[in-house]
């Protein structure tokens, strides 16, 4: 069974993941270009995403489902910026698309904590 396949019903966790396997390859093609301090940042915070949005599915309370949702939300920050960075400088690959998807599953991580909130 595939990731995929196991969470399908979880628009979170498919989204992290695939946004992660898409980061791979990105950080990879900067790898090849030599750039390798951003390729690690990028690497480090873009797959922390998912990371942490799968342990804050055995979070042990609400309240830490929340903190565990708010570090993923940490790394996304910190890998948009990383993303912008590569965006500006025009020797760096395109990452638009990056950036999009990022930008959807920064909503959904907003989301899910505001309405975990109002349920507290």
């Amino acid at each position: 069974m595939t990731f995929n396949e196991k969470y399908k019903d979880n628009a979170l966790l498919i989204k992290t993941f695939n946004f992660a396997l898409n980061i791979i390859d990105y950080t990879s093609n900067l790898q090849e270009q030599k750039k390798f301090v951003i390729a690690n940042q990028l690497l480090k915070s873009g797959t922390s995403i998912g990371a942490n949005s799968k342990e804050s599915q055995n979070a042990e309370s609400k309240a830490d489902f929340i903190h565990k949702l708010k570090i993923a939300i940490k790394e996304a920050d910190e890998t948009e910026y990383w993303l912008f960075l590569c965006d500006a400088h025009k020797s760096y690959p395109a990452c638009k698309d990056l950036l999009h998807e990022l930008s959807e599953i920064l909503k959904i991580l907003n989301k899910i904590i505001s309405t975990s909130k109002m349920r507290n």
